[in-house]
């Protein structure tokens, strides 16, 4: 990751052109940095970001110049089968834009947004349709997160496995998703919350944020598992790594019958192997989540209600900020598994990159 002077497309009708005034280092970004997930390059990574309208298209008429918004990088097009079946988080062009290059450098090549938004920058330009205006009441690094890790961590647990009042829950990873994972179990009613990390540093954190239990990964933490649960197995397991061992672990600390959910991205060659019988045996049910299954029209004015109200505590998720000169640092610090979110201000580095 280097810092660079880049010249945005023009803002074309339909298009608005946001400064970015806080975004977020995402575990995905991670991933698309170290190429784990595949990425037109050179491209301009971030996006978790919230920011605010330089310009509006003329035919924008839901946004206007000074308007806070979240940017969206999953932007449904409303006509696909996905969209038409209500399933907007799944539809077939929502990021068809991460191919299409919105820049050139100071060489007149190419670049590329990443995850369609780019937030790793001072300004970007997109769609109005990948914008959510933010009410005053809600502040910028609030709305930040919201732009992936707590609508990504809190859906998992309340849309996509849609956890029931009085079930037991547990957490596989405690970055940004997995912590709003905790919060996502605590909203639902859980009874019981456990939380794994590798890291025990993150052991009070998850507790302030809903886990009723901390257990550190490594080779005893099925066991551990099993003793908290009478040897059942937890009712709803969230895989917030996504690795194959991790995902086997989660499906194997579920109880039978019970739901085993992975949130986390993983590699196209990391594969996972289960067994017909026990397919059979356990009758549990394994689901994929995208962006929490959110609809982000419908869904964030009730993740706005929800820090209104002081039910979802997200400024305790932020450990870390800096410009865009710390972007490179903040990823080094989430692959070694230290730090939650790190909460970039784009203007503070002087340059666009």
């Amino acid at each position: 990751m280097r810092v660079e002077r880049i010249r945005l497309r023009d803002v074309g009708p339909s298009d608005i052109r946001v400064r970015i005034d806080a975004t977020g280092v995402c575990h995905s970004d991670l991933s698309l940095a170290r190429g784990v997930l595949a990425q037109p390059l050179p491209a301009v990574l971030g996006h978790e970001a919230c920011g605010t309208v330089l310009e509006a298209g003329a035919e924008v008429t839901d946004l206007a110049e000074g308007d806070r918004v979240i940017l969206l990088w999953i932007t449904p097009c409303g006509t696909c089968a996905f969209c038409l079946l209500g399933e907007s988080h799944l539809c077939a062009n929502g990021s068809a834009r991460t191919q299409d290059p919105y820049a050139i450098d100071e060489h007149g090549s190419p670049v590329y947004p990443g995850l369609t938004v780019g937030s790793f920058a001072e300004q970007t330009v997109v769609p109005a349709t990948a914008a959510v205006k933010v009410p005053d009441d809600i502040s910028t690094g609030d709305a930040a997160l919201l732009g992936c890790a707590v609508t990504t961590g809190v859906g998992a647990v309340t849309k996509t496995a849609a956890v029931t009042q009085g079930s037991s829950v547990l957490v596989i990873g405690l970055g940004g998703v997995g912590l709003a994972a905790v919060q996502g179990a605590r909203l639902a009613g859980a009874s019981t919350v456990i939380a794994v990390d590798r890291n025990s540093d993150k052991a009070e954190l998850a507790a302030k944020l809903g886990a009723d239990h901390f257990v550190v990964a490594d080779e005893n933490t099925k066991k551990a598992i099993k003793d908290l649960t009478g040897k059942l197995g937890v009712d709803y397991a969230f895989d917030c790594v996504g690795s194959a061992r991790t995902i086997r672990d989660a499906w194997s600390m579920t109880r039978r019958g019970g739901t085993a959910c992975i949130v986390g991205i993983g590699g196209k060659d990391d594969t996972v192997t289960f067994n017909a019988l026990e397919l059979f045996h356990h009758a549990r049910t394994l689901v994929g989540c995208v962006a929490g299954s959110l609809n982000a029209h419908t869904d964030l004015p009730h993740y706005f209600d929800h820090v209104r109200q002081g039910k979802l505590d997200l400024s305790a998720m932020v450990t870390g900020s800096g410009t865009l000169l710390d972007v490179e640092p903040a990823l080094q610090e989430m692959a070694a598994g230290r730090g939650i979110r790190t909460l970039i201000a784009p203007d503070g580095a002087g340059s666009g990159t």
